[in-house]
């Protein structure tokens, strides 16, 4: 007879948190795994042998109690099904080796190392853009797990659900959810080829396919209207312009990234940066319009390159958030005056810059085709890769047109 039971050892100094662990019953052998799990002594209902999320905790607090909850469960199952499998194979076997085979399979099943292979020996193929865009994925799903390691065979529908809504709340669109799932689903598939895990088929309530996107770039005509609008009773939204129009000439800068550009990012005539939102590295040749817009302003007397973040008496993360307030309200005033019928945001610059400089005979291999018409990032990834002086040259190329 076998059984599993979860248990909680309380610590023995006071304010202290104690460690969850199990208790593994084999032909009336008693044995405990202790988990890394660790909880306070009023989080834990010893009768109903779970742990108890009080409404009265912060977000953070719960968000954390529900992930050790989940983990007990995968741990649980896991267990039990050593248990199961061995009972009806084995003749014999003891309570300490059911402990070995289970701390045996969590490194073997670790979805982070098996990832972390795969993307190797991508690299090994010499497939550097493709390895790249695993290292994205990977990084993405490593962000939403806390950094917290899982198992292959804990994938389960509800697991993805939940990070396609935690891509939503960070603002991705369906194609670059799609992007993330299907490589995930990729790397899940390579487990099931190998024998490693059985197909619990995860990803059939998360989206994998490709939408055709909704029209967020505009012609040089436009980016003409948006450069010469006469915006003189509206200083706000001619801030808001003047930004605009920064990210354009920075290839499609997010606002998040040019606000947080410093000085020291600035030399040898080029901006050289990491996007926030990808950690690529990227960088894009200074040139004389940008220098136009930034000698219309007061010297920045801080750390930071740009007129976004200009006060030593604020956070700079404050003010990158009113700032964000006011250009957007002002690109709407903008829109308006131009006749523009779309929202004029910076992923609109961004896709206009693709836009404009494919139809203008940019080299297939500095525009993808992928910005405009598939994911953001895939886009990104692909230019970050690329000979930079390459993309310079469509950036000088589109600005002649201006």
């Amino acid at each position: 007879m076998s059984s599993i039971k979860v248990k909680f050892r309380p610590s023995t100094s006071d304010g202290r948190e104690g460690r969850i662990y199990f208790q593994i019953i084999h032909e009336r052998v008693i044995r405990k795994w202790y988990s890394d799990y660790k909880i306070f002594q009023n989080e834990w209902n010893a009768r109903k042998s779970m742990i108890v999320i009080s409404s009265n905790k912060d977000a953070d607090r719960q968000s954390y109690l529900l992930s050790i909850r989940e983990r007990i469960k995968w741990d649980k199952e896991r267990f039990s099904r050593i248990l199961t499998e061995w009972s009806a194979k084995k003749d014999s076997f003891s309570a300490d080796e059911v402990i070995e085979e289970f701390a045996l399979r969590q490194t073997q099943l670790s979805f982070f190392n098996f990832m972390e292979s795969i993307i190797v020996r991508i690299k090994e193929m010499g497939q550097k853009r493709t390895s790249e865009t695993y290292t994205s994925a990977l990084n993405s799903f490593r962000r939403f797990m806390n950094n917290e390691d899982i198992l292959l065979d804990a994938f389960d529908s509800e697991l993805m659900e939940s990070y396609q809504a935690y891509l939503k709340s960070n603002g991705l669109v369906p194609n670059s959810i799609s992007f993330y799932m299907r490589i995930l689903r990729a790397v899940y598939n390579r487990a099931i080829e190998k024998n490693i895990i059985e197909d619990k088929h995860p990803f059939r309530h998360v989206y994998t396919g490709v939408d055709k996107t909704t029209k967020r770039a505009v012609d040089i005509n436009t980016m003409k209207k948006i450069k010469t609008a006469d915006l003189k009773m509206y200083p706000n939204a001619a801030y808001a312009r003047d930004i605009f129009l920064l990210s354009f000439y920075f290839r499609g800068m997010s606002f998040v990234d040019m606000a947080f550009l410093k000085k020291s990012d600035f030399a040898n005539g080029q901006i050289a940066y990491r996007r926030r939102k990808t950690g690529q590295r990227l960088a894009v040749k200074w040139t004389k319009e940008m220098q136009q817009i930034i000698e219309q302003y007061p010297s920045n007397d801080t750390d930071y390159l740009l007129p976004i973040i200009t006060s030593s008496s604020a956070t700079p993360y404050s003010q990158y958030r009113r700032m964000q307030y006011q250009v957007n309200k002002g690109l709407k005033v903008v829109a308006e005056k131009i006749g523009l019928k779309i929202p004029l945001t910076f992923y609109c610059s961004r896709h206009s810059w693709a836009s404009i400089a494919k139809s203008k005979g940019g080299p297939v291999g500095v525009i993808s085709d992928g910005l405009g018409h598939d994911s953001e990032l895939t886009t990104q990834i692909y230019l970050s890769t690329l000979d930079s002086s390459a993309v310079d040259n469509a950036n000088e190329m589109i600005l002649k047109l201006l």
